[in-house]
């Protein structure tokens, strides 16, 4: 059996940061702390100042953000933040 990945996508103003599969994505919204896996349910987030951690089969990435917003459907994740550290 598979295992389902997350299609990710971390994009800014002036570029595209991170783009590629994952197995988890961490974010901190106006709702709180978010941890999304494959399957999640779809839901549109607004990012607060803070950390995104995207976890691949290479390792963690930690992006420092700051505003912007969090989208997740059918195993998409993108995240358009206003600037990325």
């Amino acid at each position: 059996m598979a295992t389902e990945k997350l299609h990710v996508e971390l994009v800014s103003p002036e570029k595209r940061v991170w783009s590629g599969e994952a197995t988890m994505v961490s974010a901190r919204t106006l709702e709180g702390d978010l941890g999304i896996l494959p399957g999640h349910t779809p839901l549109l987030g607004v990012l607060v100042d803070g950390s995104v951690s995207i976890k691949s089969e290479s390792g963690v990435e930690e992006f420092s953000v700051h505003g912007g917003f969090l989208s997740v459907a059918k195993n998409r994740v993108s995240i358009l933040t206003e600037t990325v550290d």
